[in-house]
C-alpha cells in the first residue's frame, strides 16, 4: 500500500505540474481551457468555474489532463438526428444545450436537431419536440455550454477562443509550458532536497563531513570535518578517491594520515564489511563535506538539476550509439522505484520525484509528433512557411507519432514485466 500511494502521488504530481504549465499560458494566451482534469477516467466531481473551465476530478488518480479548444477531436459531436434539448435565455438564445441522458434540464426545450453551428455563425436548427412542423432556429450564445453524454459540462468553443485562433508565439510557449513546469519542479524540488539533508556535498575535497557514531572512522578518533590527506601512503585529494579506496580494502586495516584542529596525526581503522550491488565493500562511516550556506543550499541545487539534464542527455545519446530496450522505462520501472524509494524514506522520494521529473520534461521536448516537442516543431514549420499545414496531413502526422509511442510504450512496458516479475 505505501508503494501504491508513493507512486500516485509521485505520478500525479508530475502530471499535474505539466499540464497545469499548459493550462495557464493557454489561459493567457486567450485559448479556452474547457476542461482540466486531475485523475483519469469515470467523474467523480465537476465545477465549472466563472472562467469557463470544467474542473474535474476523476476516479482514477493517475495524472490528469487539460483539453484545450480546438484541438484534435475536441468538439462534441452533434449530429442531424440526434436528441437533445436546450435551455434558453430572457431573448430565445441558447445557453445550455444538453445531449446527455443523465442530466434533466428542467426547464428545456426537447428536440431533434437538424443542424448546429457552434464555432462561426453560433447557431442551431431543430424541430421541437421532435416535430417537423415545429422547425426551429436559435443563436447560441458565445459563452454557452453542452452537457456531454457523459454527464460533464463543458464551454462551447467559437473560433476566436480556439487554439489555432492565438498567436504562433502564444502557441509555442502554451505548448512548451508543460516541459518547462517540470524543470522548474526539479530545481524547487534539488533545492528543498539540499535544505532537508542540511546542506549540500562537496565531492572535490578531501575534507569529510559527518562522522557516524561507532563507526570505524569514529572509533580510530575521526571528528566531522577533518582532512583525510592520505590511506596507506596514497594521497587523496577528493571524496571519489577516499571511497574508491576505502571499498576496495573490506575488513583490511588501514593506516590514515589525517589533519585535525591545524595538526597532522596517523590512525588506524577497519572498514566495515557491507553488500553493494551484490558485491563485499568496505565502509568506514563518515559521509562527504557539505556546505550548508541558504546560498550554497540554492546554488546547489540548481548545479544538481544541471547535472541531471545532461546525465539525461548523455543516456538519450548512447540510444542512438546502441538502442536497447533495457535504456528505456516505463510505468512498471516507476513503480518499482517508488516502491524502492518509499522504503528509502522521504529524501529519496523527491530524489525520484525530480529524477522523473526532468525526465518527463527533456523527453516530451524531443521532435516526435504527439509530444510537445512535435507540436513546437510544427509550430516552427508553420512560422517559416508563413501558414499552418494543411490540418488533415497534421493530424496524419500526429497520428502516426501517437502510433509509435503506444507501440514503443507496450514494447517497454513488457520489457520491464520480464525484468522485475520474471
Amino acid at each position: 500500500m505505501r508503494t501504491i500511494i508513493t507512486f500516485l502521488i509521485v505520478f500525479g504530481v508530475l502530471v499535474i505540474v505539466h499540464e497545469f504549465g499548459h493550462f495557464f499560458f493557454a489561459k493567457r494566451s486567450g485559448i479556452l481551457v474547457r476542461e482540466f482534469s486531475i485523475g483519469m477516467g469515470p467523474k467523480l466531481i465537476a465545477h465549472m468555474g466563472k472562467d469557463g473551465t470544467t474542473y474535474t476530478l476523476r476516479l482514477l488518480p493517475i495524472g490528469g489532463y487539460v483539453r484545450m479548444a480546438g484541438l484534435e477531436d475536441e468538439e462534441t459531436e452533434l449530429s442531424p438526428g440526434m436528441p437533445l434539448s436546450v435551455e434558453l435565455t430572457p431573448k430565445n438564445e441558447v445557453q445550455r444545450i444538453n445531449v446527455s441522458k443523465k442530466v434533466q434540464l428542467p426547464n428545456s426545450i426537447p428536440m431533434e436537431l437538424i443542424s448546429a453551428d457552434l464555432v462561426d455563425d453560433l447557431v442551431i436548427k431543430g424541430y421541437v419536440n421532435g416535430d417537423e412542423s415545429q422547425e426551429m432556429t436559435y443563436k447560441v450564445q458565445h459563452d454557452a455550454t453542452v452537457i456531454e453524454e457523459n454527464g460533464t459540462e463543458v464551454r462551447i468553443a467559437p473560433r476566436d477562443v480556439q487554439f489555432q485562433s492565438a498567436k504562433l508565439g502564444s502557441r509555442i510557449l502554451t505548448n512548451f509550458a508543460g516541459p518547462m513546469n517540470n524543470f522548474i519542479l526539479t530545481v524547487v524540488l534539488f533545492i528543498a532536497l539540499a535544505f532537508l539533508q542540511g546542506g549540500v556535498a562537496v565531492y572535490n575535497t578531501n575534507q569529510i563531513g559527518e562522522v557516524q557514531e561507532n563507526s570505524p572512522a569514529a572509533t580510530a578518533g575521526l571528528e566531522d570535518n577533518d582532512t583525510i590527506l592520505a590511506v596507506d601512503g596514497k594521497k587523496i585529494s577528493s571524496w571519489n578517491d577516499l571511497t574508491n579506496t576505502v571499498t576496495k580494502k573490506p575488513g583490511k586495516e588501514l593506516t590514515v594520515l589525517i589533519e585535525q584542529d591545524g595538526k597532522e596525526k596517523t590512525v588506524q581503522m577497519t572498514p566495515k564489511t557491507v553488500k553493494s550491488n551484490g558485491e563485499k565493500v568496505g565502509q568506514i562511516g563518515v559521509g562527504p563535506y557539505m556546505k550548508t550556506g541558504f546560498g550554497d543550499k540554492v546554488i546547489g541545487g540548481l548545479t544538481q538539476s544541471w547535472d541531471m539534464v545532461k546525465r539525461i542527455f548523455s543516456a538519450l545519446g548512447s540510444l542512438f550509439t546502441g538502442f536497447s530496450l533495457d535504456k528505456l522505462g516505463g510505468p512498471v520501472m516507476m513503480y518499482q522505484m517508488s516502491s524502492e524509494a518509499s522504503r528509502a524514506g522521504v529524501k529519496t522520494v523527491i530524489y525520484l520525484m525530480a529524477l522523473l521529473s526532468v525526465n518527463l520534461g527533456i523527453v516530451n521536448l524531443l521532435p516526435i509528433p504527439a509530444f510537445d516537442g512535435g507540436k513546437i516543431l510544427l509550430n516552427l514549420i508553420e512560422g517559416i512557411r508563413g501558414k499552418p499545414l494543411d490540418p488533415d496531413k497534421e493530424g496524419m502526422i500526429t497520428m502516426i507519432g501517437f502510433g509509435f509511442i503506444m507501440v514503443l510504450m507496450i514494447l517497454v512496458t513488457w520489457n520491464d514485466i520480464q525484468r522485475f516479475f520474471f
